[in-house]
Formats: C-alpha cells, structure tokens, sequence
C-alpha cells in the first residue's frame, strides 16, 4: 500500500504524504471523504483509514480532527456522538438508509 497519491508523484503538491495532504487540505476548510478522495486521487475507503491516522497526528500535536454532526434526511436524526470516520448505514432510529455525509474539518 502506497502512502502517497498521484498529485505527490507528479510534484503538484511537494513530497508531502497523503495524510500530510489530507491535514493540509482541512485545515483550510471542512471537506467530506468523496471531496477528499477526488482531490487526492484515491479511493474514498482508503480517505477513511487514513483520517484514523490523521486524528491520532493531530492529537499529539494538541489539534483535533472533528466530525460535524451529520443526520438521517427522513426523520432528522443527528449523530452527534459518532467516534467513527466512516459513514452510518442506517439510522437509529428509523433505520432509513437516506442519510447526509459526514464533513471533517481540524480544530
């Protein structure tokens, strides 16, 4: 597994890693997985295992990656208590799988 997308390869963006990239990119706005992973040239499974990474650098450097609460469109559930990057599948409290998609922005 490579750490380092295609923009990396081809000098668009430095030597930097794709976690480097990805805390680059939310530190100058809030983006979700699919805007990350387009931006990145990498799948969108792969933007969530990264942001595990990602958080767990952010920590030691006594900043914070953040979810926004995201919610179920049919019934407006929020998850505002949700730890994990990757999306829900269905909600709670309906069960409709008809839901927003989780933003991350740093703190």
């Amino acid at each position: 597994m490579t750490f380092r997308s295609k923009e990396a390869d081809h000098g668009e963006c430095g030597a930097r890693t794709v976690r480097q990239q990805i805390i680059a990119r939310l530190g100058e706005r809030a983006m979700g997985a699919r805007e990350l992973s387009q931006a990145l040239g990498i799948s969108e499974k792969e933007v969530y295992r990264h942001l595990v990474h990602v958080s767990r650098s952010l920590k030691t450097a006594g900043r914070k990656l953040v979810i926004r609460p995201f919610g179920c469109r049919s019934c407006g559930y929020r998850f505002r208590e949700r730890k994990r990057f990757s999306p829900a599948g269905r909600c709670p409290r309906c069960r409709s799988s008809h839901l927003e998609r989780p933003v991350y922005a740093i703190c």
